[in-house]
């Protein structure tokens, strides 16, 4: 029982953790949220980044947990570490709180689909183009990850029937697949919050840290999914400021907790 126990809040820790770090204004939810309100390549958009993700926590969690076995002294530095970019993370998260963002869908809006993985500024919002916008889906804010051109706006597309269509279809879809993959490899904060951050909080955890790792992974596919498919019924949620305040009031208290607590195991 007491084992039972023990890896329900492992895997709880590790959904509530990476869903700390995912929930955040950025290119890659405003991009899923695109796609979802666009309904173009969702299930790709979706298994792309909640297979990604999945690899990249899996990495995280085998490697330094590797390390940590081999050389028990680096879960000292690992955990000073881990524990002070988790405060820090949390610091931010409770800037945000005074300075509220949001994601919003605006119809036919030609703006960028948000430029970084932190928020921007108070009274602003990251804006992702509606159906039929002609506008951009915006740069991913880092070198070498591409801009999307809306494919109902976008010259040369075909119409919409017989292999035209088709044709149109496919190409939209291989921009999109391409482009999720470029957000989600090519952005170096995600290798620090799931390889590094994950991974050193899951080596605290022991014999449980791949627990710890699959509650990670289905906080992935769980907000992904919730953010690609549900978009249209969570863009109006997350049009709004006070939303995102609530969440990263949530967000700072439960990363200066786990980072206040892998101190003190150290």
């Amino acid at each position: 029982m007491d084992s039972v126990n023990s890896a329900l809040t492992a895997a709880a820790a590790g959904f509530g953790t990476g869903l700390s770090l995912i929930v955040a204004i950025g290119a890659q939810n405003a991009f899923v949220l695109r796609q979802g309100v666009r309904r173009d390549a969702v299930l790709a958009v979706v298994a792309i980044c909640a297979l990604s993700d999945a690899a990249l926590i899996a990495l995280g969690v085998g490697g330094v947990g590797a390390v940590v076995v081999a050389w028990p002294a680096v879960l000292t530095a690992v955990g000073l570490i881990g524990g002070l970019f988790l405060i820090g993370y949390g610091c931010l998260a409770a800037r945000r709180v005074l300075k509220p963002s949001a994601l919003t869908v605006e119809p036919g809006a030609a703006g960028a689909a948000g430029a970084t993985g932190s928020a921007v500024p108070a009274g602003s919002s990251v804006s992702v183009g509606a159906p039929g916008s002609a506008g951009s889906a915006g740069s991913a804010g880092s070198a070498g990850v591409p801009s999307v051109v809306g494919a109902a706006g976008a010259p040369g597309v075909p119409g919409p029937s017989g292999v035209a269509g088709v044709a149109g279809r496919a190409g939209s879809r291989r921009r999109a697949v391409l482009t999720c993959l470029a957000m989600t490899w090519l952005n170096p904060h995600v290798y620090l919050d799931t390889v590094f951050l994950l991974g050193s909080i899951a080596a605290d955890r022991g014999p449980w840290r791949w627990t710890f790792g699959l509650g990670a992974m289905l906080a992935s596919l769980v907000w992904f999914a919730a953010l690609g498919f549900g978009a249209r019924l969570l863009s109006p949620l997350l049009a709004r400021p006070s939303a995102w305040r609530v969440l990263d009031a949530l967000i700072a208290v439960t990363m200066i907790v786990l980072g206040a607590t892998l101190i003190a195991g150290v």
